[in-house]
């Protein structure tokens, strides 16, 4: 479940409540809904008729969502909408929106969905509205998760090439899991309902990869630190030692099986790999030179191939 060293810190979201919301996600069933099929923001569909659902001489509904049942009212970043339960076209109709805080709808007496996101968190709740005002609250059970990771030592890793992805925690009988947020920046607030998920990491774009399960507990901010076992390396082609990079190099890159995992072209091939060893190949014009090297996670390095008549390879050989 883990492949590096993860620390999780857990405080209370007192700051969360006060964030941007990030975007509309999955929706948690309250109250008896469990069975509706909520629509996401391009699946509902707007009320025919002259006369709107939402009117100023209707029942007036006032809204409000807590993070946990005994929690405080949230004050910010929530988008409530409001639904027609019966669907047309297959589609609900949205009635009404709002965003902020708690809301106050002016409603036709009738039973609504309500609908409550709050970042990627959410909860559905079945309201009646009457001709009296009345409030009613949602309770979304969420908390959330602020990831960043460091090299061995606790080295700070630059955040461009640093992200984060974010999967559910229960995997799918092929294996596969579902992508819930991509592309997550390091110590960016992702707002969630409380559960486990499965967050990948990766430092670079070729195989510092760590994968760990990390819980998000209601009304508090879980900070995950995971420990990345890479370093950075640039690969020049050089007639002698210390000497000028060769340009217009084609480079192969082989793990430790001989499996090839990156190709590039340039005079200088630079790239984050894991700790291990590797085969580096350089193809200059018809020539093709090899060097064998171990990455040592957190040291950076520079290395030379030499592109002598010794160290060429036969072409043949080389494509082998």
């Amino acid at each position: 479940m883990f492949e590096g060293t993860i620390r999780l810190f857990l405080i209370w979201l007192g700051a969360l409540l006060f964030m941007a919301p990030v975007s509309f996600a999955m929706a948690q069933n309250v109250d008896g809904v469990s069975d509706l099929k909520l629509p996401g923001i391009s699946s509902y569909a707007t009320p025919k008729g002259e006369t709107s659902l939402a009117l100023s001489g209707g029942g007036a509904i006032t809204l409000s969502a807590q993070l946990t049942d005994k929690g405080s009212d949230i004050t910010r970043g929530i988008v409530w909408r409001v639904f027609k339960p019966e669907a047309v076209n297959g589609k609900l109709p949205m009635v009404a929106s709002s965003h902020g805080g708690t809301a106050v709808f002016q409603l036709e007496p009738g039973s609504y969905l309500v609908h409550a996101s709050y970042g990627r968190a959410g909860a559905t709740k079945r309201i009646t509205v009457g001709k009296d005002a009345k409030r009613e609250s949602l309770v979304l059970d969420a908390g959330g998760l602020k990831l960043d990771a460091v090299l061995s030592g606790g080295v700070r890793i630059p955040p461009k090439k640093l992200r984060f992805s974010i999967y559910e925690g229960t995997a799918e009988a092929n294996g596969d899991r579902a992508l819930i947020i991509p592309d997550v920046e390091p110590n960016s607030v992702v707002r969630l309902n409380a559960g486990i998920y499965h967050v990948v990491s990766t430092y670079g774009a070729v195989n510092a990869v760590i994968r760990s399960d990390i819980r998000v507990e209601a009304g508090k901010l879980t900070e995950a630190t995971v420990e990345h076992h890479a370093a950075e390396i640039t690969m020049k082609l050089v007639r002698e030692t210390g000497g000028e990079a060769i340009a217009d190099t084609s480079w192969s890159l082989l793990n430790e099986s001989g499996d090839p995992i990156k190709e590039t072209v340039g005079a200088f091939a630079s790239m984050v790999l894991a700790e291990g060893d590797y085969t580096i190949i350089a193809k200059n014009r018809d020539r093709i030179y090899q060097k064998d090297f171990t990455v040592v996670a957190g040291q950076n390095q520079e290395i030379e191939v030499l592109a002598t008549e010794a160290a060429a390879m036969d072409p043949e050989e080389g494509a082998d």
